[in-house]
Order: structure tokens, then C-alpha cells, then sequence
């Protein structure tokens, strides 16, 4: 079954570029056009200001020769006929737009037979004869003579302001002065074009032709810009694509699943990051089977202790006298010593450890506890000694867990420490913390072993056995009860030949509290 369409992230992103590059294409076609228009009528303009230049030197040989405007008032065709001397390069100026080269008077086109047939005037420079205007004829073809409608675009008046050519109320344009000796006989003036086209097919056609290769240039820079949309779209998101299957297969409990690194931008942080939370799952899952495997283990060996025991009480090898009753008691004891530092751990992991937050002073609260534990150490044979700094110490704390936390140190010192030891207490400043410490001597731990003491049901097999008592807890809960009074709890080897405990309260000066 086919898959349904959808709008995928890489789908998204092959629009939007696409858009954007449609809507630049659109803009730069549309100002290319506006600004070719603008600058194609300019151009028109700029030589019919020529041609307008080479008329007006026209219609000033005529006045020398005629004396007058009055051939030329109301007559459009006398007009018609200078304009048909310019012929030759108006119609070049509508076909091919080509930038024309100035001859020295402004002369350009072969001169027309009755000029060549009449002679100059004794008083006219040479080349400034003509013959008096031909018979009128009938009017050329449409646009023959007036390619870009130069004709209906002018305006002629004589010196005293009368209009020779055109309305009386033409618009303002291109002016022109018509002077013989220095002196202004007349004025000209041409309406600008303000389109190319009207009744210049060949500037329209001109322009057709531009903006149809403007239109089929970005319609083909489209399609290849779609192309290359969608191909960049995949390309970028190759990495997402990845990263999409790999945080599925952990969503399903691969923990193995790791993410390739693609490339070396945000992605490729993005995908560390998605291996370092695999990883860091991977490590966590190992350990959750390791604790229910060590747990497992913890809880069969007092079980298996109480079933042995009671199966011996019902095969009467055993009698039920006080002795066996205290074995059992004792096993069941620790069973429940278990059972309660697991459920304490796991409230403490959870935050749901109830705490009586007060001010205390650290000196007051271990001074009756160490005295206490001095005549157990005693009875162990060994030399408890602690040195208590004179200054006051208050920290932020609840002192019944503060106190679980010095117990099970003191008890583990007491627990693991050979006859005729020592095991010594200090507190003192250190910045704005309190340092409690607690060294003993022989037996140690092995190099490396230290940061294992707080893990969970970690023993040190070489000295810390389960003969000698104890869960593999303690540790882990005194780091979970120190990391909620927000200091720090660290193992290290001693001086003395044994452990080196240290423990970090922030004061309560410097809490600010």
C-alpha cells in the first residue's frame, strides 16, 4: 500500500527556497522590464533630439533662402517634405536603434535631385542653396516617412509667438531656437515619447522580443532552481533523516543505536548529543540490571539463611530452643535492614525524603556522638580521637539525616578497621564550607576502588566482606542525603593506611540563609 503524501521537513524547505527564488525572479524581471522600457524610450528620445537638431538646421536654410515662415504656416506637408531629406536615418532609427555618427553640419542622407540641380545664392555659403519646394503630391504611405510618428509630435511658431505647425496649446517637450545670423526666427518644440510602440512596429516588436527572453530566461532559472531546491533539501536534511531513525530505535529500547555524523555544523552537535544520551541509557540500563541482579542476590542469601534454618527446625536436626530463634531474628533483621535501604534509596532518588530543614551547629551535634562511639571503639580495640574546630559552624540541614550520615561513616570505620587501629575526626573550615573528615588505618581499598564505594551494593571484596556486616547501601545513601543538603561527599586513600572520608557542607553565612 502506498504511503500517503505528506509535507515533510524536506518538502517544507523545497517550497520555500523555491518561493523565494520565484519571487526574486518575479522582482528582477519585472524591474528588468520596467527599467528596459524606461531606458528604451529614453534612448528614442535621445535620438529624435538629434533629429529634431538636423530639422531645425533644415528649416534655417529654408528661411535664408525663402525670407519666411509663411511656406511653411498651416502646411504639414512642407514639413513632410524636409522631414523626407531625414528619411534614410529615421528609418534606421526605428529599425535597428544603432548609435548614429555625426557628420560636420548635421548633414546625413544623399541629397535630393533638385538640390543638386540648384545653384547657391551669391550671398548663401556653399551648400545652403535649395529650390523653391516642389509641387505639392500626394501623402506617403502611413508611418513611410514618419517611422516613430515624428510629424504629429511637433510644434513650430514663428518669432512673434504664431503657431506655423500644430495646436495652439501644445504640451511642454524638447524646445529648439531657429535663429538665422544669430537672431531667433522661430521655435520648435517636440512632445517626448512616453512609450515605445503606437506606430512603431518595430520598437514594439523590439520590446516583445526582450521581454520574451526575459520571461523564458526565468521561467528556465526557475525549473532549474526547483531542481536544485528539492536536491539541496534532501542533501541538508540526510543527517535529520538519520537522527529521526536512531531516536527511533532507542524510543524501542536499542540502546546500541547511534547516530552518524553527517556532517559539521548544528546537526552534527545535535547527533553527539543524541550518542551521548544513548550512551549515557545504554549506561543507565546496564545498571538498573546489575542493581536487580544485586538485589536479587542481597535478598536471597538472608532468605536462603532463614529457609535453611527453618527447614532444619522441621527435620528436627534442630532444636526450636532461644539460640536458633536468634539466628532467625538476626537473619530476618538484616533482611529488613535490606528492604529498608532500598526503599530508602529509592525515595531518596525520587526527592520524596522528608526533610526538617534548621540551622545547625556541626561542633554541639558530633561532640555526644563521638563520645558515644568512642567506648564501641573501645570494645573493637581501637583509638577514636576527633579534633573539633573552636569557631561556631552552622550549616542548613536536618539533623536526624546529617546524623545517618556520620552513624553509618562511624559504623563502616568500626565495621572494616583490624584490632589495635585508629580511626580520627576532624572539623574544620574550609572557605565558605564545613569540612568534616574521617581517616582510619589498615585494611584500604585498592587504587581505582574509592569512587565505586558510593555505587550501590559495591563491595570491596578484599576487605569489605559481606562476613562483616553491612548491605552495600550505606554509601550510596550518604551520598543521596549530603547531595540534598547540597554539598559534597568524596573516599580517597588515608595517611593512616586505610579510608579517607570527606565531607562538605556549605556554611550558613555564606548560603545567605
Amino acid at each position: 500500500m502506498p504511503k500517503p503524501w505528506r509535507l515533510t521537513i524536506a518538502r517544507k524547505l523545497a517550497l520555500a527556497i523555491t518561493a523565494i527564488v520565484l519571487l526574486c525572479l518575479g522582482t528582477m524581471a519585472w524591474v528588468t522590464s520596467v527599467s528596459l522600457q524606461r531606458g528604451f524610450v529614453s534612448y528614442l528620445n535621445q535620438l529624435q533630439t538629434q533629429d529634431l537638431d538636423q530639422l531645425r538646421v533644415l528649416l534655417e536654410q529654408r528661411y535664408r533662402r525663402e525670407g519666411n515662415f509663411e511656406w511653411l504656416r498651416g502646411q504639414p506637408r512642407a514639413l513632410g517634405d524636409l522631414v523626407a531629406q531625414m528619411q534614410p536615418q529615421l528609418q534606421a532609427d526605428a529599425d535597428d536603434r544603432q548609435t548614429r555618427r555625426w557628420r560636420p553640419e548635421g548633414w546625413r542622407g544623399p541629397p535630393r535631385d533638385d538640390d543638386r540641380r540648384a545653384p547657391p545664392h551669391a550671398d548663401e555659403p556653399r551648400g545652403y542653396g535649395r529650390p523653391p519646394p516642389p509641387a505639392p503630391r500626394a501623402d506617403p504611405p502611413p508611418n513611410r516617412h514618419d517611422p516613430v510618428g515624428f510629424l504629429s509630435r511637433i510644434s513650430i511658431v514663428d518669432a512673434a509667438g504664431r503657431t506655423l505647425i500644430g495646436p495652439p496649446d501644445f504640451p511642454p517637450g524638447i524646445e529648439r531656437d531657429i535663429k538665422l545670423d544669430g537672431q531667433v526666427v522661430g521655435r520648435m518644440r517636440l512632445l517626448p515619447l512616453r512609450q515605445a510602440g503606437g506606430s512603431d512596429a518595430s520598437a514594439a516588436g523590439f520590446l516583445r522580443d526582450q521581454l520574451r527572453n526575459i520571461v523564458l530566461l526565468a521561467c528556465a532559472l526557475l525549473g532549474l532552481a526547483i531542481l536544485a531546491a528539492f536536491w539541496l533539501a534532501r542533501h541538508l536534511l540526510r543527517p535529520v533523516a538519520a537522527l529521526r531513525d536512531v531516536t527511533a530505535r532507542l524510543a524501542r529500547g536499542e540502546f546500541a543505536a547511534r547516530a552518524p555524523l553527517l556532517s559539521r555544523d548544528e546537526l552534527a552537535e545535535l547527533a553527539l548529543h543524541v550518542n551521548a544520551m544513548a550512551e549515557a541509557l545504554q549506561a543507565s540500563e546496564q545498571q538498573r540490571r546489575k542493581q536487580l541482579a544485586d538485589v536479587s542476590h542481597e535478598l536471597r542469601t538472608p532468605l536462603s539463611v532463614i529457609r535453611g534454618e527453618i527447614e532444619a527446625l522441621q527435620d528436627g536436626i534442630r532444636q526450636a530452643d532461644a539460640p536458633a530463634l536468634a539466628s532467625l531474628h538476626t537473619e530476618v533483621l538484616r533482611l529488613n535492614q535490606l528492604v529498608d535501604d532500598l526503599h530508602q534509596l529509592t525515595m531518596a532518588d525520587a526527592g520524596d525524603l522528608q526533610y526538617d530543614w534548621q540551622v545547625v551547629e556541626l561542633a554541639p551535634l558530633l561532640q555526644p556522638l563521638l563520645a558515644r562511639y568512642q567506648s564501641r571503639a573501645r570494645e573493637h580495640g581501637l583509638d577514636l580521637s576527633w579534633q573539633l574546630a573552636s569557631q561556631p559552624l552552622r550549616v542548613r540541614a536536618d539533623a536526624g539525616r546529617l546524623m545517618q550520615v556520620l552513624v553509618n561513616l562511624l559504623e563502616n570505620s568500626l565495621r572494616y578497621t583490624d584490632r589495635g587501629g585508629q580511626i580520627i575526626l576532624t572539623l574544620q573550615p574550609v572557605g565558605t564550607q564545613a569540612e568534616i573528615t574521617l581517616e582510619d588505618t589498615a585494611p584500604g581499598v585498592p587504587a581505582g576502588a574509592h569512587a565505586q564505594l558510593f555505587e550501590r551494593l559495591y563491595r570491596v571484596d578484599a576487605a569489605r566482606t559481606r562476613e562483616r556486616g553491612g548491605s552495600g547501601l550505606g554509601l550510596a545513601i550518604c551520598r543521596a542525603l549530603v547531595l540534598a543538603h547540597g554539598g559534597s561527599i568524596r573516599a580517597g586513600a588515608s595517611v593512616l593506611g586505610g579510608l579517607h572520608m570527606q565531607l562538605r557542607l556549605p556554611l550558613q553565612a555564606a548560603a545567605g540563609n
